[in-house]
């Protein structure tokens, strides 16, 4: 799983009758190019009043504005320990609005004082933050995963009756004693995947270093968990049970999931600034040589993700490219790491799209077709359009070359130049293909694709059986 394989293209009916390419070769330690290294003039984000420290952000793409979530402490918002805030912009260079605080300790449980570190994911209309909590300053291996759930991303409700959902497993106790925590998740085909630091890990490295993952179908980690061992994932007994397996040496890290190289993206902190190791999807081979996003780095990365934990696909180039920008602190400050500063890369020389998993990607792009048209990708299938211009109105980008992922998708229909048109008595208007309507909203469509328009009522209008719409660019 994870990378090119033949037998994914035969799975529906393709888009062309040529023979479909072989698969491409496995992916192994590919070594890939970087371009447009970028950074912040200076701070972009930063705790309001009297916050002494801000670190470990949580960076989501979501409905056209960049959010953020971080580690700080307000004196405002009690109890006296760590508190998670908010901020927001229009990139995720800022500018930010002003931070509020949104999660802070319980003042029992686990959490009590402090609540740090959050990871955000977005299931349907509910927002999941995993954050590691705390009882008290000495940590003596008392630090724990928790898990909330919110609608808006600012007012929460603690999951798992206010319990941790990972704790220290206590296979090695070593003079670091932080515990369990420093979690980041990512929602990947029904499965919530949790990577975090547990310095009594097994696996972890003598100074406690060590990222270890579990999986579930459950947001809360309830039921149905697996763990990753040697041997892959498997049913585990505990959330807690004996860490055997690490999958980078290192604290605080962030990661994501690149959907166009059915690849994870790791990001740790190195001499160098921000590493990014990569592995497959069953954790069996490291597709890429990592990559570095250089500059200055106190503690933690937080990838600009989208609300899935997946990479944003790139605009130019999705199948070719992936940009990898963080946040992260710059600055140990007398109260700790403070300055989140913004920093990026693009990692070029990808390949990707070569299965039709892969090339699901493309959604909204479009591709030219076997037949010197346009086919643009919807879900596992593909639009094809007669009319460039047409295509070109719906399309998010149009790649100038068919990526080979794209043969193994239906061909859903057609819109060939003049198929007839009908508008409703409020004006909206449709394209009749094989009897069916696929709404375009205004006129103009209908003219650039030289469709004639009758009108028709607006029990007609209502009585079509309907194609799926795509939204115009």
């Amino acid at each position: 799983m994870g990378d090119p394989v033949g037998a994914q293209l035969d799975q529906q009916n393709p888009t062309s009758t040529k023979k479909p390419p072989q698969a491409a070769p496995l992916r192994n330690k590919i070594r890939l190019g970087v371009e447009n290294g970028r950074q912040s003039a200076g701070t972009v984000i930063a705790g309001a009043g009297d916050a002494p420290y801000n670190y470990a952000p949580a960076v989501m793409v979501d409905n056209g504005k960049v959010r953020a979530w971080w580690c700080s402490q307000l004196s405002a918002a009690p109890p006296g320990g760590d508190d998670i805030l908010y901020s927001d912009g229009p990139a995720v260079g800022g500018p930010f609005s002003t931070a509020v605080p949104v999660f802070s300790g319980s003042g029992g449980s686990f959490d009590a004082m402090h609540t740090c570190d959050p990871s955000l994911i977005k299931i349907g209309t509910t927002y999941y933050m995993y954050y590691t909590g705390a009882s008290r300053d000495n940590h003596a291996n008392g630090s724990a995963v928790g898990v909330a759930s919110s609608k808006d991303g600012f007012t929460w409700q603690r999951e798992a009756g206010g319990q941790s959902i990972v704790a220290p497993a206590g296979d090695n106790f070593r003079e670091n004693t932080y515990g369990a925590g420093q979690q980041t998740a990512i929602y990947l085909d029904g499965w919530v995947y949790l990577m975090f630091t547990d310095t009594t890990g097994l696996a972890s490295h003598q100074n406690g270093a060590g990222q270890y993952v579990l999986r579930s179908k459950d947001p809360t980690f309830s039921k149905g968990v697996e763990a990753l061992g040697p041997q892959g994932f498997k049913p585990a007994a505990s959330n807690n049970q004996p860490r055997t397996r690490s999958v980078v040496e290192a604290f605080s890290a962030d990661w994501m999931w690149i959907d166009a190289v059915a690849s994870f993206a790791i990001a740790h902190e190195t001499d160098d600034g921000t590493t990014i190791t990569f592995w497959n999807r069953d954790f069996t081979r490291h597709p890429f040589e990592p990559v570095v996003i250089p500059g200055p780095w106190k503690e933690g990365p937080g990838l600009l993700r989208t609300p899935e934990g997946h990479a944003p696909v790139h605009a130019k180039d999705p199948c070719g490219r992936v940009a990898l920008d963080v946040l992260r602190g710059t600055f140990e400050g007398p109260a700790g790491p403070t300055n989140i500063s913004h920093f990026g890369i693009d990692a070029v020389g990808l390949k990707g799209c070569t299965t039709a998993n892969e090339a699901k990607s493309l959604n909204g792009f479009a591709v030219p077709s076997p037949e010197r048209t346009l086919d643009v990708v919807l879900g596992g299938n593909v639009m094809r359009f007669e009319r460039r211009s047409v295509a070109e109105r719906f399309a998010k980008g149009v790649l100038g070359t068919r990526p080979q992922g794209v043969e193994g998708f239906k061909l859903a229909f057609s819109v060939p130049a003049g198929a007839p048109a009908v508008a409703n008595p409020e004006g909206q208007v449709g394209l009749l293909l094989d009897g069916k309507l696929w709404v375009v909203g205004s006129p103009e469509i209908a003219t650039l694709n030289s469709s004639p328009i009758s009108q028709v009522t607006a029990e007609k209008w209502a009585a079509y059986e309907r194609l799926p719409e795509l939204a115009r660019r």
